[in-house]
């Protein structure tokens, strides 16, 4: 029988054993959990997950390997994954790797055998916290003193964005749209070439003026990992452009529209992860099951004299979801519309972003 031989230790002393997978390096790194059930590959994948050791509360994780269409970045930047069990022999005629072997390619520690149902609970009631991920050789004693003297990077933007700007083209483009990358989803992209756009994705510290000069007909903002606050040149960004051209953010792009008009950002005490958040959108009063990956939310007290509309809500705790300035042709929501997988309830926010770039090119056209 395989003996335990990893361990993670969390800054408030509890210690967890269980069987490495992956890559055997040590890492200290924020915990959180997602209670998706199935797109494990896309969470791994995902650049929001930077600096982050994330709990998966499916049990089973692993069991239909890794496809390389279904990445969502080019590459890998989460910080640990932490299951109960895990599969190394997948059952899906798409696999081309294993779990593991990506993860050990990529450099990012894996332990199995952990009761992530305690170990969820616990972050849910303590909140997110760090973590050393490391050989069960370590003693505790020693391991809590090296997560308790590290803290946790904050240029996690800077690290996952693109260093030059890079295209995605469609056939028969209709607009080009400048997607500022501050670990933008491949999804995304595919998301907008399907509706006829050609995207220029360009780093997250782009001048607005070198983004207008490009002559777009909207400008998205993508996810990405960490604090709004630490990507003030994205929010300066938006505060030069806003009313120049249609803008639409999503998740950490939700963030910086909100800062950028005035509004406040807060810390989550665990965050929102998992594709099964239910959120009502205040002018429809349809609710959206919706995919969410965040750990800061807007302030709902502070968007009042922003000139912003809420349209969106959480149901599980009235975090804002979703805002808009229509005089400006400006909107954003905090989940992702394009989650793959996950629910497609939410699609329709980019039709409404292709209608609003044709509205503007033929207000322009006609002034």
């Amino acid at each position: 029988m395989r003996q335990k031989d990893r361990k993670i230790v969390l800054e408030d002393g509890s210690v967890y054993t269980g069987y490495g997978f992956g890559d055997s390096c040590d890492r200290v790194c924020e915990i959180v959990f997602n209670t998706s059930m199935v797109g494990y590959q896309e969470i791994v994948s995902d650049p929001s997950y930077t600096y982050q050791a994330v709990v998966m509360t499916y049990p089973l994780i692993g069991n239909y390997g890794i496809t390389d269409e279904d990445f969502e970045t080019k590459s890998i930047s989460i910080g640990g994954l932490i299951v109960r069990e895990y599969n190394d022999f997948p059952s899906n005629f798409r696999y081309t790797k294993t779990l593991s072997e990506t993860l050990e390619e990529n450099h990012v520690p894996g332990i199995s055998g952990i009761d992530t149902r305690r170990l969820t609970r616990s972050i849910r009631d303590l909140g997110s916290r760090r973590v050393l991920i490391c050989g069960i050789d370590t003693p505790d004693e020693e391991a809590l003193r090296i997560v308790r003297s590290q803290s946790v990077p904050t240029d996690a933007v800077s690290k996952v964005s693109c260093r030059k700007k890079w295209y995605s083209r469609t056939s028969n483009p209709q607009f080009n749209v400048v997607a500022v990358d501050c670990g933008i989803k491949l999804n995304i992209i595919r998301c907008l070439n399907s509706l006829g756009c050609n995207v220029t994705i360009v780093p997250w510290n782009t001048p607005a003026e070198e983004i207008a000069a490009m002559k777009p007909d909207g400008l998205f903002l993508s996810n990405g990992p960490g604090n709004p606050e630490d990507v003030s040149p994205v929010i300066e960004t938006v505060r030069a452009l806003r009313g120049r051209l249609p803008i639409f953010g999503i998740c950490l792009g939700h963030q910086i529209v909100s800062l950028a008009y005035g509004a406040k950002t807060y810390k989550l005490k665990f965050g929102h992860r998992g594709g099964n958040h239910p959120v009502k959108n205040l002018e429809t009063g349809r609710i959206e099951i919706t995919s969410q990956n965040h750990s800061y939310a807007v302030d709902v007290g502070s968007v009042e004299k922003t000139g912003l509309e809420i349209t969106h809500i959480n149901l599980l705790d009235n975090t804002v979801e979703g805002v808009e300035c229509r005089e400006d042709k400006v909107f954003s929501v905090q989940y992702h519309p394009e989650s793959a997988p996950g629910p497609q309830d939410s699609r329709y926010l980019f039709d409404k972003f292709i209608t609003t770039m044709k509205q503007n090119k033929e207000e322009k056209k006609n002034a």
